[in-house]
């Protein structure tokens, strides 16, 4: 990948090796029976390693046991009411959550004892528009020392990474430093803007893109557009990556939206299919998941199949967490969160859905320790139908 950026005036470009940004033409942003997320279609610790981590197993000797068959969720609480757009969610250690507004381009900060909000700061530069906008939100893994929060938003032009000192001594509203973009060049589009970002075990920074509207760019290599990308916290390819001197970790994606990593360091992303499948995807580093040639489980031998694939109408996926043995994914359209159990890589049981229907669209969930969860509503983004106290962050406690 041989792309210089330039630099943006008032910003430090820390990354210099992003591939430059390619649009997807007018014509194909707004497809039909495109699977993003909307209303009417489906559309979202071990030790570190430098190295990339191992991403298949076989199931049945990954030196777990699989979780039973049938699992439960109980909502425990509303942490907190009235959050606009909300799009990631970051735990900060010792307490509180920050969420951003997809929409707003800032992040607030949500006691989640109390459930009040305090808006930390916004994020220059974000162009809300269809898909676009302040999106996933992450830590660095240092951050008791560097105080560093990174975000993928939606600029003019692309699609972008950047990270901020975060000081919460000073004034709300002002606590966010000015950013710094780390990776730049992304593709943009009305929809498939990916955004789901997450340090790994390997303390490397993986961003889930999507393909803009434009098919081609997935089987892509040197385009950034429906990949998981591998980097650094500064934004370089990260060491291990499985191209040579490229951030490509896996490719053949249309829209990634969650990541989640299970205890034996693997890593799991749900997207969006078009018409037919939405996925769950165990990631080996270097294997194509067929997009636009494959959509849902194929058996060709060029692709790699997903763990477990829905109708676009139960799922449209976005976040994903994994607690207990199993992966738990957030579902728009379907307005449900499912339960995935895993024996290594592999599905050992049905999926199971629960919620369906009682809070609306669902976005974002996290892990909150041991057997909680944190999950993020979604009805205020313009494609939901919001009612009161919405959008809204809930605890939940999972088997």
């Amino acid at each position: 990948m041989t792309g210089r950026t330039r630099p943006v005036e008032g910003t430090k470009i820390v990354q210099r090796r992003s591939v430059p940004a390619v649009l997807a033409a007018a014509a194909l942003l707004l497809t039909a029976g495109c699977s993003s997320d909307g209303a009417g279609t489906s559309g979202d610790s071990p030790s570190p390693s430098r190295t990339a981590p191992e991403s298949s197993v076989p199931p049945g000797r990954a030196g777990q046991t699989p979780p039973p068959a049938e699992g439960s969720v109980e909502v425990l609480r509303t942490v907190a009411e009235g959050l606009d757009s909300p799009w990631g969610l970051a735990p900060l250690p010792g307490g509180g959550l920050l969420v951003s507004s997809r929409d707003d381009g800032t992040i607030v900060r949500v006691d989640d004892k109390t459930g009040k909000k305090t808006e930390v700061g916004d994020v220059p530069g974000v162009s809300p528009a269809g898909e676009g906008g302040l999106l996933g939100i992450a830590l660095s893994p240092d951050f008791a020392s560097d105080r560093m929060v990174y975000a993928y938003f939606t600029s003019v032009s692309d699609n972008r990474v950047v990270r901020m000192i975060y000081d919460d001594g000073k004034p709300a509203g002002e606590q966010l430093a000015a950013p710094d973009t780390v990776y730049r060049g992304i593709p943009k589009g009305f929809v498939h803007n990916g955004g789901r970002i997450a340090f790994g075990p390997d303390k490397m920074l993986y961003v889930g893109t999507g393909e803009s509207g434009d098919t081609g760019l997935s089987q892509d290599k040197d385009s950034p557009g429906g990949k998981i990308l591998r980097l650094t916290p500064e934004g370089e390819p990260a060491p291990g990556n499985p191209f040579p001197d490229s951030p490509v970790y896996s490719y053949g994606h249309r829209n990634v939206q969650g990541l989640a990593w299970d205890t034996k360091q693997r890593l799991f992303a749900s997207e969006f299919g078009q018409d037919t499948w939405d996925e769950l995807n165990a990631i080996k580093p270097g294997d194509n998941y067929g997009w636009p040639e494959a959509e849902g489980a194929s058996g060709d031998g060029r692709f790699h199949d997903p763990v477990d694939q829905w109708k676009t109408s139960e799922a449209s996926p976005s976040g994903i967490a994994y607690a207990e043995g199993s992966i738990w994914m957030a579902g728009l359209r379907g307005k449900r969160l499912w339960r995935i159990p895993l024996d290594g890589t592999k599905a050992s049981a049905d999926p199971q859905s629960f919620l369906e229907d009682e809070y609306g669209r669902l976005r974002t969930v996290v892990p909150a320790g041991g057997d909680r969860l944190w999950l993020v509503t979604s009805n205020t983004d313009g494609r939901g139908s919001p009612k009161d106290g919405d959008d809204r962050i809930l605890e939940l406690r999972v088997t």
